[in-house]
């Protein structure tokens, strides 16, 4: 987010003055229900409006500013509200604050032990997820975020991410022609499609676009070719897997007119994308549907799913199958409760990011889904033999 010219600033003061009047209420109703402050910023992360209990006492507080405006950067870049540790080690979430495309600047809230007559305690880590959404949503009623652009924004950095990782993957392969991408890759997509693995087939279609789109710039028609023949693979998995060849055909019919007027790498990569919902959402319609692929499609819920508060129901209805069925199905197929698969997955989740990343204990608590990090740290050491804190100083002597 570029620092703004000085005619700018005047404008973008101007119009966060203006959104001031909104902001009062938000505040105060956010007060009552979380405990916790909000303050108004402006694009440079200072406070126009509202106070931070924390800013008073902190050591760190020439540097909240920079801080501020870094969280609202993140937000703006991400399309969600941002989730940070300050200096002083607080957690800080912000959301920013919009007029149509323009950021006028931020709203910012921090969880830190208040202070004076009305002291609170900080919110317990189960209740932050919560509370980060809460600010959200609020912004979007009061009018002061622009949630369609950051929806836009998300997926943008969603597909970005996708697009990424399957440059690294293809990093190290020799494909040659535009054949031995869809040779090498059409398996595994067959795979996915016909096991429900929606995640799984996202993947393979990003390091397919990446290879075929490289190869195959110079000759838009060929490359159009074989987006067909993929069409086709992926239409006849879908109907393997139990999807309607009536609504399958008509998809296709459809995609076909659509795909003569393509002509960027975005759009391609949007439209390909879409048809591959609409295969993943013709099998999933049907009757006929496996329980087997129903059994994958509740699994790849879960795994984008695991930092959210996901129940049992939740995911049987994603599965179209009764609460009590799926129980059934989950312990046949793992050998285990839904609760003990899931936990499962977070903890395999929380030690990638402990080896991986620098994230603090309680950021891996939250975006694994863990409603507190106490009960993380029982789950961890569960299923990994040693608390989350002391496997991180493990890995780390060994690598």
């Amino acid at each position: 987010m570029p620092t703004p010219l000085p005619d700018q600033a005047v404008f973008l003061r101007a119009s966060l003055e203006e959104q001031a009047a909104r902001f009062a209420p938000l505040a105060a109703a956010y007060l009552h229900a979380w405990r916790l402050p909000v303050a108004l910023t402006d694009v440079e992360g200072s406070v126009v409006a509202g106070e931070l209990p924390c800013a008073a006492h902190c050591a760190a507080r020439h540097d909240c500013a920079a801080t501020h405006r870094r969280a609202i950067e993140e937000a703006v870049r991400w399309g969600e509200p941002s989730i940070l540790l300050c200096l002083a080690h607080h957690v800080l979430w912000a959301v920013p604050v919009m007029e149509n495309a323009r950021v006028l600047g931020g709203l910012v809230s921090v969880n830190v032990e208040g202070a004076g007559d009305d002291a609170t305690a900080p919110l317990p880590a189960r209740d932050i997820r919560r509370a980060v959404a809460d600010l959200l949503a609020a912004a979007a009623r009061a009018n002061l975020t622009n949630l369609a652009l950051l929806e836009l924004r998300r997926l943008a950095a969603e597909r970005e991410s996708q697009r990424a990782e399957a440059i690294h993957e293809l990093k190290g392969q020799s494909y040659g022609t535009i054949r031995d991408v869809y040779l090498v890759e059409e398996p595994a997509l067959i795979a996915a499609i016909k096991g429900g693995d929606k995640a799984a087939a996202r993947e393979i279609l990003n390091r397919i676009l990446v290879g075929i789109y490289f190869l195959g710039r110079d000759r838009p028609l060929l490359l159009k070719s074989f987006l067909l023949e993929l069409i086709v693979m992926m239409t006849r998995s879908a109907v393997e897997a139990g999807g309607d060849p009536t609504e399958l055909l008509g998809a296709n019919y459809s995609a076909f007119s659509e795909l003569a007027q393509i002509e960027g790498e975005e759009e391609l990569c949007t439209w390909l994308v879409a048809m591959l919902e609409r295969v993943m959402d013709a099998i999933r319609s049907n009757a006929r549907y496996p329980v087997s692929v129903l059994l994958g499609r509740a699994i790849a819920y879960m795994q984008e799913h695991l930092h959210e508060e996901i129940s049992r129901d939740d995911v049987a209805a994603v599965a179209c199958l009764s609460p009590s069925h799926f129980s059934r199905v989950i312990k046949g197929h793992f050998g285990q409760s839904f609760t003990e698969l899931l936990n499962k997955m977070r903890v395999e989740k929380a030690r990638e990011l402990l080896i991986r990343t620098e994230k603090s204990l309680i950021q891996i608590c939250l975006e694994c889904g863990f409603s507190e990090q106490s009960y993380f740290t029982k789950v961890f050491q569960r299923y990994i033999g040693r608390p989350p804190g002391e496997f991180r100083r493990m890995h780390r002597a060994v690598v």
